[in-house]
């Protein structure tokens, strides 16, 4: 059957993580790989409600198909809260509704990349970006993360005549390295994006979790007219509805729509009903002080524990909100080959290796607190200890 595959499936891998994720549901083990918000501040009884209010009150029109942008209602609360929380003026109209914001990235592929297109991309970057992009065959060009965020000066070199359509980037707690982008590296982004003509896609999923630092200016506010902004619902109430959306500028937002159209007509209706009434109801900030307050104290006690625990030569990037702690192992090291002796000491993590383009991040490793609490990560960090431990003994053989 490999014959009938298009060209374009057959180079894109299945996604590392969810293979992690099988070894994760044994029982046994503790997981420090999934990104996955906590199931514990789900609310749950609020969405109950919001959904009995829903049919209550609409019946079955609720059910009927709907328009592509997505509700009107939703797209209001969303515009009203980027006003409110960032002093962004975005019209609801140039809101469209997504099936979760990873399919804002499969819309921009759809409709800016043709294969061989140069994309730029933080290295390392978020692998769902690296997989939903690579559908579209562009040519990745990485550009280093620092600690203060995008290497502006590779940024730089790399865009000056690439014809680059597009840069990703994740400026608020980044996936996977947790690095937030300062004022300065924000503002020179912007200013690379206008002097060489592409679109910046600020993908901001965990900007509402910060537990410690100050908030930063979004990228859109520096250059609206050739940002795409991509948000969702997914870290801050719940995952499983898949209500992201995204920002674009006008002319962007139509070819969007079309994809949008061709893709899959719109947004499941019941669900955007649902999650406004919820939004109308309820307190959000309420509700996301408690993710945060507890996201702060697990990533503190991840930390803490790895410093504890883990050689001293382990290099770790603590984050200022989000979900993820970044480390870099000793020189000589490989993450793909010390995750086969944490597998066996009943821990998992998430090797780096598959969130570079370039095939480097070999000594490179990503942890997640946020379903962890601190006992459990306590316990966690002692077994990867142990299979550090064996791994070195292992080199030295």
């Amino acid at each position: 059957m490999e014959h009938l595959f298009a060209d374009r499936i057959k180079a894109v891998p299945r996604s590392f993580i969810r293979e992690i994720l099988k070894v994760s549901l044994d029982p046994e083990i503790i997981s420090f790989a999934g990104g996955l918000p906590n199931k514990k501040y789900f609310p749950v009884e609020p969405i109950r409600q919001a959904t009995e209010n829903v049919f209550n009150g609409k019946g079955a029109d609720v059910l009927q198909y709907s328009n592509s942008e997505g509700i009107l209602e939703l797209r209001e609360l969303i515009s009203k809260r980027y006003r409110e929380k960032q002093g962004l003026d975005i019209s609801p109209e140039l809101i469209l509704i997504t099936n979760g914001s990873q399919q804002g990235l499969d819309l921009l592929g759809k409709a800016l990349i043709n294969p061989g297109d140069p994309v730029l991309i933080e290295q390392p970057g978020y692998l769902g970006a690296i997989q939903s992009l690579s559908i579209y065959q562009p040519h990745f060009e990485p550009v280093r993360l620092t600690q203060d965020g995008i290497d502006t000066q590779e940024l730089r070199e790399k865009s000056n005549g690439a014809q680059a359509k597009m840069l990703y980037t994740v400026p608020n707690f980044q996936n996977p390295a947790g690095v937030t982008y300062t004022e300065n590296i924000r503002e020179q982004v912007a200013a690379i994006a206008k002097d060489n003509g592409f679109i910046v896609v600020e993908d901001d999923p965990y900007g509402e979790l910060r537990f410690s630092g100050e908030t930063r200016k979004s990228l859109y506010s520096y250059s609206p007219e050739n940002t795409v902004l991509l948000g969702t619902l997914s870290k801050t109430v719940a995952p499983g509805f898949r209500i992201g959306w995204l920002v674009a500028p006008a002319p962007l937002y139509e070819k969007l729509l079309v994809a949008k159209q061709a893709s899959d007509l719109h947004t499941s209706s019941v669900n955007q009903h649902i999650l406004v009434n919820y939004l109308r109801n309820n307190i959000l900030d309420d509700h996301i002080k408690k993710i945060v307050d507890a996201y702060g104290r697990q990533c503190k006690a991840m930390a803490s524990s790895a410093r504890r625990h883990l050689p001293a030569e382990v290099r770790l990037w603590e984050p200022e909100g989000g979900m993820f702690l970044w480390g870099e192992l000793p020189g000589g090291w490989d993450a793909l080959e010390l995750f086969e002796f944490a597998v066996t000491e009943k821990v998992v993590f998430v090797p780096g290796e598959p969130f570079y383009t370039d095939g480097s991040g070999a000594a490179s490793f990503r942890m997640s607190f946020s379903c962890l609490e601190p006992d459990e990560i306590e316990v966690g960090m002692i077994r990867l200890a142990k299979a550090f431990a064996r791994y070195a003994k292992h080199l030295d053989q």
